[in-house]
């Protein structure tokens, strides 16, 4: 009978791209992980989650490192500058998808500069305004900007995020205007709605969750085309009348570009472990993660198509950072 590891590296694995030996041992010593967001975060949440897995199968303490700003691109260009030994790796969110297009100066090409590794998570977003709020549905919600064009808020978890990203969309499909006003990441992002400086906002759930959970907060509308597992009582925006809307995140590894395809293959085994983990399915749910945990190929295919996607997105809204 396969062991649970064996049975996730043969599905890793692909006809094509066995995964290599190793020339030497490895890891010897502890590795870095940057995390493109501050703490508090989704990404840094899911950062958490999977650690403790990642070090039990590597054998070496995972270092986490909180590189936030830019949309991930701060964290992105420093694992990027960073040697390609194996010991530094990056766990990000979308904006490996959306930054090249909404920022220029960047000082490096993600494709180039960094290597697919796994995807860990599709991530949906809940678009949401506090418990007391009189526009607690959409339809209330889009007459009342509707009647007020340009003089309300919206907050992200940075410019160029999911976050944004939805809110622009829905404006666009509304046909009215709102401000929106980047933070610095997902906790400052629902402070600013809890405090009255933002009406609304779209957030993946790992921050909102417990705010939802006590009744501050109130989800009136899913971004993603299908309802998210474990909030199906939270209609989609598609099916409150904009049929199509489908906007997603994701939760990525990648490396610094060169970093051998053995150790990218065992790393990518260590975190599908850790998402295929039974004592995480429970709080991936209530977080509105999705596990996908897929290879170093599957990954970059799925990459490509989310640049393609996002690419035509942001320059049909005009974005810019």
């Amino acid at each position: 009978m396969p062991t649970r590891r064996t049975t996730i590296l043969a599905a890793l694995a692909t006809p094509t791209l066995a995964t290599p030996a190793l020339s030497q041992a490895w890891p010897v010593r502890p590795l870095r992980m940057i995390v493109s967001f501050p703490p508090g975060g989704s990404t840094d949440v899911v950062a958490r989650l999977i650690t403790p897995t990642i070090e039990r199968v590597l054998g070496q303490p995972v270092v986490i490192e909180n590189r936030g700003g830019a949309n991930g691109a701060l964290g992105a260009a420093a694992a990027a500058q960073a040697p390609a030994d194996g010991y530094t790796w990056l766990l990000d969110a979308g904006g490996a998808a959306t930054n090249q297009f909404l920022m220029r100066g960047l000082g490096f090409e993600y494709e180039r500069a960094l290597a697919p590794v796994t995807q860990l998570t599709l991530l949906p977003s809940v678009l949401m305004v506090r418990a007391d709020s009189p526009h607690n549905t959409l339809a209330r919600l889009v007459a009342h900007l509707r009647a007020n064009p340009g003089r309300e808020s919206y907050g992200s978890s940075g410019t160029g995020t999911g976050a944004h990203l939805s809110g622009a969309l829905l404006m666009r499909r509304a046909g009215t205007e709102a401000q929106h006003i980047p933070y610095r990441g997902g906790a400052q992002q629902m402070t600013a709605m809890l405090t009255g400086e933002t009406l609304f906002a779209f957030s993946t759930l790992a921050v909102p969750a417990p705010l939802l959970a006590e009744g501050r907060l109130t989800a009136i509308a899913a971004s993603s085309a299908e309802r998210i597992p474990g909030y199906d009582n939270v209609s989609t925006v598609a099916e409150q009348g904009m049929p199509g809307f489908d906007m997603v995140d994701f939760h990525q590894i990648s490396a610094p570009s060169g970093t051998p395809t053995a150790m990218i293959a065992r790393m990518a085994e260590a975190a599908a472990e850790a998402m295929h983990s039974p004592a995480l399915a429970a709080r991936f749910q209530l977080l509105g993660l999705i596990p996908r945990a897929r290879g170093p190929e599957d990954f970059a295919a799925f990459l490509a198509q989310q640049r393609q996607r996002m690419g035509e997105v942001i320059r049909a809204e005009g974005l810019q950072a």
